[in-house]
């Protein structure tokens, strides 16, 4: 997601970071491609002429000629007006009534409605501890009941059966019983969809609204329809009160448009984005992380959060360890740190969340595929435990069967071998005295223009 508006928005921003004074004319320029990036990535015009304006102003203002860098001091207001745009902070699910707590999911057919529901789901139940019970109310879509059944079986919510026979509000009135009757603490109700914005459609949902009384009402919008993203939630927000926006299918979107459109065309917080197709590719929205993605600057809070969850804490502590103890980094434990890396999403998605990544050379990030890391995982799996714990082993005649074995090549096998060994070095000088503290200064001079930010 902002793929290509980040590239354009730090182009133009490293180019005027540097300079020692402002001036009407540079900063002119500057703007001129500011708003160029924002219009080629579908984003609202209203919202692109609002934030134009509001840097402007402040960047002719008194705050930034006072500034001892006021190249820097730009960069810091376009950030901090991309944060107004989104939202300023994130705005959490209200889950404090009494259980079960509803959540009415509102959108388009094929805008990803009933995957969010799984998604939402699994969210709650791993994230909150909560129990979480779903129904489906869309009594039109074939297999739309079938596809939520097998997403709650994945995720472990409860399932409240219905049928198409049934009409949405007798499905709404029975799952608030069997809900309660199951002790769930939030009940995620998904509503039937159509092809457009119609009457009917609306009439249902605003009948259902008022039976449920749900606490959130959430709007699911497919971020890659761009600028119409943000008028269908605003003809969605006129005829019910949402309270939120689920930005789906992000991962497909390399423009962003509707997340910098939507909050301000209806006033309503996004409240997650969908990143992928699996059911833990669920995140909260943060405007201030995003719009430091946006601008290259990394999201490293978001990073450290995913790996808290995600990495296994114990070969973690194993491998520190083993290291601690003079022992050498051997290709089993190359492979794990790939594994680790996978189930962070893999390099793109570390590559995005880490600072300094804007700044590298256009197409240099695209080299790097998550497919020839998956393909040095398979090469040290055709290996035999003595080779991966001795890799010195490995002589012609082994690498020429570990490539038939992974269905790879020769030169294959000696770029893993060649991997490991870099890997190995820098694992070394880690785990020496003041070696974290030089790696530590070296993050630090890939320090983005302005700092990063809080």
């Amino acid at each position: 997601m902002f793929d290509s508006l980040s590239e354009k928005l730090t182009g133009v921003l490293r180019g005027i970071s540097g300079k020692a004074r402002l001036t009407e004319e540079n900063v002119a320029d500057a703007l001129r491609e500011v708003r160029l990036a924002l219009l080629e990535a579908d984003v609202a015009l209203p919202v692109v002429k609002d934030f134009i304006d509001q840097v402007k102003v402040r960047a002719l203002g008194q705050e930034v000629n006072a500034a001892l860098n006021p190249g820097e001091a730009f960069v810091k207001i376009v950030h901090q007006e991309l944060v107004r745009v989104m939202g300023s902070e994130n705005d959490a699910l209200d889950l404090r009534a009494k259980p079960p707590v509803v959540v009415l999911m509102a959108g388009l057919q094929g805008s990803g409605k009933t995957t969010t529901v799984g998604k939402l789901a699994r969210f709650l139940k791993e994230r909150q501890r909560k129990k979480v019970a779903v129904v489906s109310a869309d009594v039109y879509r074939p297999a739309a009941i079938e596809q939520l059944r097998t997403l709650a079986g994945e995720v472990g919510a409860h399932f409240i059966a219905s049928t198409a026979d049934e009409r949405p509000l007798d499905i709404a009135r029975r799952a608030v019983r069997e809900a309660n009757t199951q002790f769930a603490d939030v009940l995620l109700v998904d509503t039937a969809g159509r092809l457009a914005i119609d009457a009917e459609m609306m009439d249902e949902i605003r009948a259902l609204h008022a039976e449920l009384k749900p606490v959130e009402t959430l709007f699911v919008v497919d971020a890659m329809t761009g600028q119409d993203a943000a008028n269908t939630a605003r003809a969605f927000n006129e005829a019910l009160p949402l309270t939120g926006v689920v930005l789906a299918k992000t991962d497909g979107d390399a423009r962003g448009g509707a997340a910098l459109s939507v909050r301000a065309v209806t006033g309503k917080p996004i409240k997650f984005i969908g990143v992928g197709e699996k059911t833990d590719a669920l995140e909260p929205f943060y405007p201030d992380r995003m719009a430091s993605r946006i601008l290259g600057m990394g999201d490293v809070l978001s990073l450290i959060e995913e790996a808290e969850r995600k990495v296994d804490r114990q070969k973690a502590e194993k491998l520190a360890r083993k290291l601690e103890k003079g022992s050498r980094f051997d290709l089993e434990d190359f492979r794990d740190q790939l594994q680790q890396m996978a189930s962070l999403g893999g390099v793109s998605s570390l590559m995005d969340k880490l600072p300094g990544m804007g700044a590298l050379p256009a197409g240099a990030a695209a080299k790097l595929d998550d497919g020839l890391f998956r393909q040095m995982a398979v090469i040290i799996d055709s290996m035999t435990p003595q080779e991966r714990r001795f890799p010195d082993l490995i002589n012609g005649s082994r690498k020429q069967r570990i490539a038939r074995g992974s269905g790879t090549q020769v030169p294959d096998v000696n770029r893993v071998l060649k991997q490991h060994k870099q890997m190995q070095k820098m694992m070394k000088k880690v785990t020496r005295k003041g070696g974290m503290q030089k790696m530590m200064r070296g993050l630090q001079a890939m320090r983005p223009p302005g700092g990063f930010p809080r």
